[in-house]
């Protein structure tokens, strides 16, 4: 957070200090409104906004339900991307993955509430399903492929906001808050992408029940 033109610390107030309020704090809290209006990652946004009132449970509640949503997100990409559909196949990819979402949300829940160790966590995952989505992207004919895409490429670029830290631009945009900023529109595109894909895989199936049919 940057203070009179000091720096203290990372935007989150993530260590264990308490962090000053800074006008980069309102921002980020306006533009998580925005993005709970969207159903897409909406209650997590809500989780970080109560988080800048830097409460100690408020922290555990974002820190716990950002790992909950990356993991679950993860599990998705994986299914989707190699196309598991044996029930006993989904188990074994589901489980490893949470089995770490619960081990890691134990540990900052009942052990240290480490920002840094969290944040290496939920980037990790978050790079895996980009990467994984992008493989989808490209080897599927997906009317909507392009949809994809975008979220993909901007959800990357987007996530070095996460990263690296800024002075908030003219006292109110730091990095934090551009990236719920970012969120909204992406938001949008995801949703969009998964109406047409539900659309897509329905058509299909219909096709194929038809053709069995004859």
């Amino acid at each position: 957070v940057w203070l009179n033109g000091e720096y203290h610390g990372n935007g989150h107030g993530s260590h264990d200090e308490k962090s000053p309020w800074s006008l980069s704090g309102p921002c980020s809290v306006t533009f998580s409104v925005l993005s709970l209006a969207m159903p897409f990652h909406g209650w997590l946004s809500f989780f970080i906004t109560l988080y800048y009132k830097d409460v100690d449970i408020t922290k555990r509640l974002d820190y716990s339900s950002a790992i909950a949503v990356l993991g679950f997100s993860l599990i998705v990409s994986i299914l989707r991307t190699f196309d598991v559909r044996v029930e006993a196949a989904r188990v074994m990819v589901s489980a490893p993955v949470l089995a770490l979402v619960t081990t890691h949300v134990l540990y900052i829940n009942f052990y240290k509430l480490y920002y840094d160790w969290n944040m290496i966590v939920c980037v990790a995952m978050g790079v895996a399903q980009l990467f994984l989505w992008a493989r989808w992207a490209d080897v599927s004919r997906h009317p909507s492929n392009w949809k994809l895409w975008v979220v993909v490429i901007a959800l990357g670029l987007a996530m070095l906001l996460e990263i690296y830290d800024f002075p908030p631009y003219g006292g109110y945009l730091d990095a934090h808050s551009i990236w719920h900023l970012a969120t909204v529109p992406l938001t949008i595109l995801w949703w969009r992408f998964i109406r047409d894909d539900a659309e897509f895989r329905t058509s299909s199936l219909l096709r194929k029940s038809k053709t069995k049919a004859k």
